[in-house]
């Protein structure tokens, strides 16, 4: 399948993993979408799979993630399980034939990442990855307001995420998202991840990337604290900081030019902001409720419409993966 229109509409999906990030902020915008379908669902758990489907309506139910790939009645897949399992069942969809969105990050390493890439390049199979900050209008004023060169020419980016450990953290439950077997960089794999991806989207690929990582609280066996800098197309220089046992809570990345500097974060609910000189311009711009719906938008004009193509793909998420290893070290 070409990354043109090839195939007609409906587009029939399948999900594997219909857990909490399907409820609400995904699962609904493959229902919603004009073309699209959603009429299979996977999950391990019989009852949870069940009631699952009964409340979103979907006809078909599967605890098999082999046999709803590979119903001919499914076209295109949606993976939604935890990154340790991205690499297995993406590489399935890749030899079905069929397109395929993964949620982010592609997987917990660059290698794995590159196996999900190379599988569906060489069978010229569209994919895609849940990184729906490239859809979204709020982050989409700062990128037209780069664009137009409104802050002159660009210098700097710095993001700072600091966050307080959960009752969760400090009680030793067990959490995929810090176990170090599932997500080896903890919260920063699941968090940092939307953020790096989102400003290579704005400032073009990092070519340079030099971190420190490390576990400072010894909470739980991912690690929790990291620090970076980089380049942006050997020019635009950048710096961020995440730390997940800090004393408060702080998400604020700040994009430096030659006229001026932009202001956002990447998870609190905060607007946009335009500084000029004495001039400072706010935008509120909210998210949809489904806030994967722009995203999944999207990758309808790509598949149903045709003459598009998506700003979230297998290509831009493995360049994540590789500049989130690089600050790990693993590369």
């Amino acid at each position: 399948m070409t990354t043109d229109a090839s195939t007609s509409p409906p587009l029939r999906w399948g999900i594997i993993g219909c857990g909490d990030v399907t409820e609400v902020k995904s699962g609904p915008a493959y229902q919603k979408t004009p073309g699209f379908q959603l009429r299979a669902v996977m999950r391990r758990n019989e009852a949870k799979l069940k009631d699952y489907a009964r409340r979103h309506q979907v006809e078909k139910t599967y605890s098999d993630a082999n046999a709803l790939i590979n119903d001919p009645d499914i076209d295109a897949v949606y993976i939604a399980t935890p990154p340790d399992t991205h690499r297995l069942y993406a590489i399935k969809v890749a030899e079905a034939g069929k397109p395929c969105c993964v949620e982010k990050p592609l997987s917990p390493s660059y290698a794995d990442s590159l196996a999900i890439y190379e599988a569906f390049a060489e069978r010229n199979v569209p994919l895609f990855s849940a990184y729906y900050r490239r859809s979204l209008p709020r982050f989409l004023q700062v990128k037209t307001w780069l664009d137009n060169q409104e802050i002159g020419d660009l210098r700097h980016i710095n993001w700072q995420l600091s966050k307080s450990p959960s009752t969760q953290d400090l009680s030793g439950a067990n959490n995929w998202r810090t176990d170090s077997a599932v997500a080896p960089g903890g919260y920063f794999d699941d968090l940092a991840s939307h953020g790096l991806d989102l400003f290579a989207f704005f400032l073009g690929d990092m070519t340079t990337v030099h971190g420190i990582s490390l576990n400072q609280q010894g909470l739980y066996g991912a690690k929790d604290a990291f620090t970076a800098c980089w380049l942006h197309n050997d020019e635009i220089t950048g710096t961020g900081n995440w730390n997940f046992g800090s004393s408060r809570s702080e998400d604020r990345v700040e994009i430096m030019g030659s006229k001026g500097s932009i202001q956002f974060s990447i998870f609190d609910e905060q607007p946009v902001v335009l500084i000029q000189g004495d001039k400072r311009q706010e935008k509120f711009i909210e998210h949809p409720y489904h806030v994967q719906m722009p995203h999944v938008e999207n990758i309808k004009r790509q598949l149903l419409d045709g003459g598009y193509f998506h700003p979230s793909t297998g290509k831009t998420a493995l360049h994540t993966s590789w500049v989130m290893d690089r600050i790990m070290g693993k590369v």
